[in-house]
């Protein structure tokens, strides 16, 4: 594996705004819908949504939220994920490379979708504490990631969601929401 870099992110989505068809592909709608569940009806209070892409996730968890904070690395996505939130005024797309401080001090969802694979084992660590420290008790963390590894990933993709929540410190009631062949959707409520 040969893990790509915000920079390689950044060419993807100058070159092609929906370069993996987050938008228009079913099964990316059903993972999707997979996580707007895990999420629960809402209204949600605070909500974190981490490396948001072009905003296709952000676009849908917006209007459960009284407040979303869509966070992505590259400047390209900051910007489209931007255009797909624009009309909720309560939700705002925030350029943040990972790892980093979280844009608030605390949260009652966090979204983390294809992510942690990309990130080194120490960048992870330093992810999953800061989750650790910024979601509230009782508050959910939502995890979406592909269960096969991708020739650009930093780490494997088998196991992730475990050693992730592991890394956090923190206690969790974890229930899988979806499985697919390919990919894994699951809520993890902290105690």
């Amino acid at each position: 594996m040969s893990a790509i870099a915000l920079d390689g992110f950044s060419a993807k989505f100058a070159a092609d705004e929906d370069p993996w068809g987050t938008f228009t592909s079913r099964d990316e709608a059903v993972k999707r819908t997979a996580i707007l569940h895990a999420l629960g009806p809402g209204p949600l209070g605070r909500v974190l949504e981490l490396a948001s892409g072009n905003g296709s996730n952000s676009r849908a968890i917006a209007p459960r939220a009284l407040r979303l904070d869509a966070t992505e690395g590259t400047p390209e996505g900051t910007r489209l994920t931007a255009e797909a939130i624009a009309d909720w005024q309560r939700s705002r797309a925030i350029e943040l490379s990972l790892p980093a401080r979280f844009p608030r001090r605390d949260y009652d969802a966090i979204v983390v979708a294809e992510l942690l694979y990309y990130l080194s084992h120490r960048a992870m660590g330093l992810v999953a504490a800061e989750t650790g420290r910024a979601l509230r008790r009782g508050g959910r963390l939502v995890l979406a990631h592909h269960r096969v590894d991708f020739y650009d990933f930093a780490q494997h993709a088998a196991g992730i969601h475990t050693r992730f929540l592991r890394l956090t410190g923190a206690r969790w009631q974890v229930r899988r929401v979806r499985q697919r062949a390919d990919w894994d959707v699951l809520v993890a409520c902290r105690t």
